[in-house]
């Protein structure tokens, strides 16, 4: 396979990437790769540095060093092509609280430039795989949190895009409903072949044969499958592993 083909075959490609806060450094000099179908979690503690890096990935923020490409597409120089291959879902809620689930899917329809009756189809099929077809005249205010969540995620993904962000989406959820949603992103990539990009702070979000890449203090820790880390750190489970790498983080910064 040749180098470009290889590129086209990421959903996400990250080199080199650096980014400060008023001088402040958020991000350093991070790489990372993420291939269609692949669910990679992006695990940190808060202040870690994974909100800034989905905000550089999404153009939210913009003034950094380093590339960020989304479908082989560069986020500045083909800024349309790239952000049509991604979808988020935010830390914060952002649905319309006041609109059905359907209202809401089809205004992000509309700003993807759907017309009503593509934006509905798109929208009964996500709403379907998210097991949420029979809600979808139901006003969002009226939805559970794991509800919500599925709704969101049905939205991100109305456009097809070969990316979809998490950014703590399982905060202020209950544990059945965080097991879902995991669950249900896993299922995204194996079935839909979409590459998934999961950020928490929680351990027992991390399944064994996950890929995790650990970051703390805008640093890129580990790579890895989460069930080789912790014998290579000679400990017995992962969240010492995870104990140890931000021990060692936080030494070296004193």
């Amino acid at each position: 396979m040749s180098g470009a083909n290889d590129a086209a075959a990421l959903a996400l490609e990250v080199r080199g990437l650096s980014f400060a806060y008023a001088g402040r450094p958020a991000l350093d000099d991070v790489s990372l790769a993420v291939a269609a179908g692949e669910f990679v979690v992006l695990l940190g503690p808060n202040g870690a540095g994974k909100t800034t890096l989905f905000s550089l990935v999404t153009r939210l923020h913009d003034r950094r060093r380093g590339e960020i490409r989304i479908g082989g597409f560069d986020v500045r120089r083909q800024s349309v092509q790239a952000h049509g291959h991604i979808g988020v879902v935010f830390q914060q809620p952002t649905l319309d609280l006041d609109l059905s689930v359907m209202q809401n899917l089809a205004y992000h329809g509309a700003l993807h430039g759907m017309g009503r009756r593509e934006a509905k189809a798109r929208a009964l099929a996500q709403l379907e795989r998210v097991g949420l077809h029979d809600q979808r005249r139901t006003r969002v205010r009226r939805l559970s949190g794991g509800q919500r969540r599925r709704v969101e995620i049905a939205r991100g993904l109305m456009h097809e895009p070969r990316l979809l962000l998490l950014d703590e989406p399982t905060v202020g959820l209950d544990i059945a409903s965080r097991r879902e949603l995991v669950a249900h992103a896993h299922r995204l990539c194996t079935e839909a072949g979409v590459a998934v990009l999961w950020a928490t702070h929680l351990i027992d979000e991390v399944r064994p044969d996950d890929r995790v890449v650990v970051l703390h203090r805008g640093r890129l820790l580990a790579d890895e499958r989460a069930q080789s880390l912790p014998a290579r750190l000679g400990v017995d489970t992962l969240g010492e592993a995870f104990d140890l790498l931000i021990e060692k983080q936080e030494a070296a910064c004193e």
